[in-house]
């Protein structure tokens, strides 16, 4: 196994993504150290402590992003540290304190953390596709993003996207401090998660296929573009993001750009039962979808699961969770 006699860490952890990440580690051999900010929550460590290999070789770390040091412990020993940890919220009343601190704040926390040992080879920062592509330019079905393309911080606070302007923030400093310090960084970018949850708690990269599932009351749909990309890839790319010795720079992540007509669509060939919106919110055309690189990613080795897999999966482990009755 790859990781055999190897130490990694992972921060944030019980999330989404990260769960999947630390499943893939135990997997492949490492023994991996992760931080949960709330170590004595079920809900937050059980599905990590259930995973194999878990009892011998995860040890959990209660950690904070804001707290200078904290992650000392976290990364000491350690080969290679995974930082995923980064609050989401799509809304908020104070972004500087909600979002932008922890986001730039924390990441720049670990980095240093990382600074003090020097048995780490490698570090790989969980970032977004929103620190990519959202600039002002069009996106129309003949533009391809790759990871040459950078958010725009001033567009975006004009536009109050504040989450997008953590993920930007926070992916600057990273780099800025990486260079600055010889520290051997690569960022991934992954656009709209989906696929099977690990966590028992609903995340908001899936939530809003649980709102077309459910409805919620809605007779129509949003008129929105997502880059989908399936979380099982992802967490592949993170191991690999570390494992490849030419992994290097950005890597955008997304199998596919498709309006929510097409995965509602798909949704429907599915699960024919379902009482899915069949009308858009709004009258205007449909938003266009434009294309995003995948040669980077495929360097990787990663070979993307198809969006009607990842609907699928998600559906079903949506189901098994018990969020949906279909």
């Amino acid at each position: 196994m790859s990781g055999e006699q190897k130490v990694v860490c992972v921060t944030g952890a019980s999330g989404y993504i990260a769960s999947w990440v630390v499943k893939l580690l135990l997997e492949r051999g490492y023994t991996v150290k992760a931080s949960v900010r709330e170590p004595n929550d079920p809900k937050k460590t059980e599905h990590l402590l259930s995973l194999d290999g878990a009892k011998e070789r995860l040890h959990l770390f209660k950690a904070n992003l804001l707290d200078e040091g904290a992650f000392d412990a976290l990364v000491d020993g350690c080969e290679g540290v995974f930082h995923t940890a980064s609050p989401i919220l799509l809304s908020v009343n104070d972004p500087q304190a909600e979002l932008i601190d922890p986001a730039v704040k924390g990441t720049l926390n670990v980095l240093k953390s990382c600074l003090k040992v020097a048995s780490i080879k490698r570090v790989v920062v969980t970032s977004s596709f929103a620190s990519v592509a959202a600039n002002g330019k069009p996106l129309t079905p003949d533009v391809v993003v790759d990871e040459t393309w950078f958010s725009d911080v001033a567009y975006c606070e004009q536009q109050k996207l504040w989450y997008i302007v953590s993920k930007t923030l926070a992916e600057e400093a990273a780099w800025k401090f990486a260079n600055e310090n010889r520290i051997d960084l690569v960022t991934l970018h992954p656009g709209l998660v989906i696929g099977p949850l690990l966590q028992p708690t609903m995340n908001l990269s899936v939530e809003p296929i649980l709102k077309l599932i459910t409805g919620e009351g809605r007779q129509t749909f949003p008129n929105t573009v997502y880059g989908f990309v399936d979380v099982r890839d992802v967490a592949y790319s993170h191991v690999q993001a570390f494992e490849v010795p030419s992994a290097n720079g950005r890597y955008c992540l997304v199998e596919r750009v498709a309006h929510l007509i097409e995965a509602l669509k798909i949704l429907k060939e599915l699960y024919p039962s379902l009482n899915l919106p069949e009308k858009c919110e709004d009258d205007k055309p449909l938003s266009p979808i434009y294309q995003v690189s995948k040669e980077k990613a495929k360097s990787l080795g990663v070979n993307f699961i198809p969006l009607e897999v990842s609907l699928k999966d998600t559906v079903e482990s949506l189901k098994e969770k018990g969020f949906v009755n279909v």
